[in-house]
């Protein structure tokens, strides 16, 4: 174990930027924008960073719709919120703002096709052939064996760049009895148990 006295300390002085060398005007950095780092960089980046694998979904005008989410987690136990991320651009993005609640399924090891399909690699009238799908509390299609679903009522959203952040409090959830999750990192899946 790492020992907070074994961390090495720092200095701004052991911050470079990555333009040029630091001057001495750089040290007061507190009011300083910087530029932000390139797509490719970013997405690089973000590739490394695991997610499980989500399926999100909604019902909106007697249609269901849904969508490959790794941008969902936590916001609080108290109550129980959670928050998913959709691209603005995204084919079923006006379902969800039309809708009052949506569920979060999150997928298992062998469920790979459920996530390429709502991925965007089947069009959206035929996603949920794939899968055992029902009903939830409040109508939303819930996948029936996922790891685990949430079925979540919106009480809050908020558009950052080009995605809308929805918040969720959770009115129910559904666990399966096998722990597994299907999780994506490096570009690629991994199963966990």
């Amino acid at each position: 174990m790492l020992l907070w006295e074994q961390v090495p300390k720092l200095s701004v002085e052991s911050f470079r930027p990555r333009h040029g060398p630091r001057r001495e005007a750089d040290v007061n950095i507190a009011n300083e924008r910087f530029e932000a780092v390139d797509k490719a960089t970013f997405r690089n980046g973000m590739s490394r960073l695991g997610s499980a694998v989500n399926v999100v979904t909604t019902i909106c005008g007697g249609r269901r719709f849904g969508f490959t989410a790794s941008a969902v987690c936590s916001v609080s136990d108290t109550p129980p919120t959670l928050l998913v991320c959709i691209n603005r651009g995204s084919s079923c993005f006006r379902a969800f703002e039309k809708t009052r609640h949506f569920g979060v399924n999150t997928l298992m090891p062998g469920q790979e096709d459920i996530s390429d399909a709502f991925g965007g690699r089947t069009v959206l009238q035929d996603r949920f052939e794939l899968g055992e799908w029902g009903c939830g509390t409040t109508g939303i299609p819930i996948l029936s064996n996922a790891s685990v679903s949430f079925e979540c009522e919106v009480t809050n959203s908020i558009d950052e760049a080009t995605h809308r952040i929805f918040f969720g409090r959770v009115i129910e959830m559904r666990e399966n009895e096998n722990q597994a999750a299907l999780l994506y990192c490096m570009r690629r899946y991994l199963g966990h148990p």
